[in-house]
């Protein structure tokens, strides 16, 4: 069985991250998110609001999983057993900041590669960080996240 590992923080999961997902898993045996649950940066959603989030989003893949990891991804990769790293990547920007973190993932992982998949042409300008800030300003978020995640933003904004 091929296993893929798509990670990263997702805060929230959009559109866009689940195009890749989708596309992976026809790709690959297995499809294995991680959630990173402790980045350099401030999330708006816990760990566990960010997992349940992606869980809802995919839960009509059964060859998908989602789960939390706090550790390198390339030694998550190696604990799951995945034999390939997904990376979603939306322009040659992208691409840039990829290279250096996939040079270093092969030097401390050399079985596990790197797969690059470009993110629909509808998706390419979407970003958690933008969707975040048009949610928070009550613009319309609704073709760009799932249901579940445009009200789970709603939730978290009224709270604020």
């Amino acid at each position: 069985m091929t296993i893929a590992l798509y990670s990263g923080t997702f805060d929230p999961v959009t559109k866009g991250h689940m195009d890749i997902t989708r596309r992976a898993a026809r790709l690959f045996d297995k499809i294995v998110v991680g959630i990173f649950d402790t980045p350099s940066k401030t999330l708006l959603f816990s760990t566990e609001e960010r997992v349940d989030l992606f869980r809802q989003a995919v839960e009509d893949l059964p060859n998908v999983e989602v789960q939390p990891y706090s550790d390198l991804t390339v030694d998550f990769a190696r604990r799951i057993g995945a034999s390939a790293m997904i990376r979603g990547v939306r322009s040659i920007t992208d691409v840039d900041y990829e290279a250096a973190m996939v040079m270093m993932n092969r030097k401390l992982n050399p079985n596990v590669d790197t797969v690059f998949l470009y993110t629909s042409l509808e998706y390419q300008f979407v970003s958690s960080t933008l969707i975040k800030e048009v949610a928070r300003f009550g613009g319309d978020i609704t073709n760009l996240v799932a249901d579940h995640v445009a009200a789970a933003l709603k939730t978290k904004f009224r709270a604020v």
